[in-house]
């Protein structure tokens, strides 16, 4: 019988992998705990709905400013080093943090300010970061690397973090980002153990023409319509899904009456539907299309919004979590692995930070939408919005995911060679989806 590790992360996967997943597992822990602790946090210093929601926005513009280059910046640098750079710098950012709120200075243009540079530092971790599992995983691989990668997501920032850091955050406003430093800390140590990462071969083009890499990023995306078209729902869909996400801890205390251990309880819900997904992924991507599985993904989340929109009961708050939870760690494993199936190893950092700056993109827009909205016409209105915009754009792309699903990399002779070989019986290989 196979041990636990075994089963966790299959020794055909390599001991780099295993190293890649501890760290990202350690550093979501500490993402979690803020995840739940940096709203409360500005709650405690303001009540408008519109600073409310700009403290995930000051989080999330650094996307819009430097994903591209942060993407260019990974595929011509050793991935590994700019991860653990990076991460040092979001420890010792949050450190400063914690240094005001000791003595008690902190406002809550500080804590805007220190989301900003925290941001920043995370756009070039998590750029360089998602380069990771292709280059250590076969691509046979990618869909249990992913499913395991998002389900120490789903158990160290969704389930564990937020209720641990609503409850340090009780304790003491510091408390949250002391653990979140040293979980920071440690995920740069561990990371340090895999084995150093190649620097992707390239044309020849010197690695400083970072503009030239961006339009050659670009170009590519413009010419394959199945990642493009991914892209751009994932842009809308984050735009909906954050409108009413940008004021949640608001929603939750206020409208809910949760308060605070409520609130972080509400986001913990949804970790434990994600919990039981991640057992029954290798069962939906043998058994189910990944064309049927985006449209029920899409198809739910719509009815979430509506939920969240008519129920002013948190018991119905947490099952409509809990749900959100079981499609949501779905959709961002399958979406994730059609990317990196489809993208070349040279480009896997521009493309991840194109899809990234729609993601982060589209929650600040979405963000900004939803606390205006709340500010003029109340907590709900942000829910109507979403459901509204999710309804129209998933019927506009109703279509088109069968041919997202369907679409097979575009491979040169060599590396037609190594998927044939790895495809072969007894290759442990995977086919890749219908």
């Amino acid at each position: 019988m196979p041990s636990l590790g075994d089963l966790i992360a299959p020794r055909r996967m390599g001991r780099d992998f295993r190293w890649l997943l501890a760290s990202s597992w350690t550093s979501n822990l500490g993402d979690g705990i803020a995840l739940a602790a940096a709203p409360l946090l500005i709650a405690s210093l303001t009540s408008s709905p519109i600073l409310v929601a700009a403290g995930a926005m000051m989080q999330y513009l650094p996307w819009l400013l430097f994903g591209l280059l942060a993407g260019a910046v990974a595929d011509h640098h050793d991935r590994r080093r700019l991860v653990m750079l990076a991460n040092a710098l979001r420890g010792a950012i949050v450190l400063v943090l914690v240094g005001f709120l000791v003595t008690g200075q902190a406002t809550v243009w500080l804590v805007l300010a220190v989301a900003f540079l925290y941001g920043t530092a995370e756009v070039f971790a998590d750029s360089a970061g998602s380069t990771l599992l292709p280059m250590l995983v076969k691509p046979a691989d990618l869909g249990i690397g992913n499913a395991r990668m998002q389900a120490g997501f789903l158990v160290a920032n969704q389930l564990a973090g937020p209720p641990l850091g609503a409850f340090l955050f009780a304790v003491g406003s510091f408390w949250p980002f002391v653990l979140q430093v040293l979980c920071v800390a440690l995920a740069v140590v561990l990371i340090s153990r895999i084995a150093r990462t190649p620097v992707p071969e390239h044309d020849g083009r010197p690695s400083g023409a970072k503009v030239h890499a961006i339009r050659e990023g670009l170009r590519w995306l413009r010419h394959n319509a199945p990642v493009r078209t991914l892209v751009v729902i994932i842009l809308v869909f984050n735009v909906t899904w954050a409108a009413p996400w940008g004021v949640l801890v608001l929603y939750a205390t206020e409208y809910l009456g949760m308060g605070p251990v409520g609130y972080g309880a509400l986001t913990t819900a949804s970790a434990l539907g994600g919990f039981i997904a991640v057992f029954a992924f290798g069962w939906l991507e043998k058994g189910v299309s990944f064309s049927t599985l985006m449209r029920v993904c899409l198809s739910a989340e719509v009815l979430m919004h509506l939920g969240f929109a008519l129920t002013t009961s948190p018991v119905v708050a947490f099952v409509i979590m809990f749900g959100f939870g079981l499609y949501a760690f779905v959709w961002a494993t399958i979406s994730t692995t059609v990317r990196q199936r489809l993208v070349p190893m040279e480009l896997q950092g521009r493309i991840a930070s194109v899809n990234m700056v729609g993601v982060f993109g589209g929650l600040v827009i979405g963000q900004f939408i939803g606390g205006v909205l709340a500010q003029v016409w109340g907590l709900t209105a942000p829910w109507w919005f979403a459901f509204g915009g999710s309804l129209v754009t998933l019927l506009l792309v109703w279509r088109s995911i069968s041919h997202i699903a369907a679409a097979r990399p575009v491979l040169d002779e060599e590396q037609a060679e190594r998927v044939a070989d790895e495809d072969e019986p007894g290759a442990g290989g995977m086919p890749l989806p219908n």
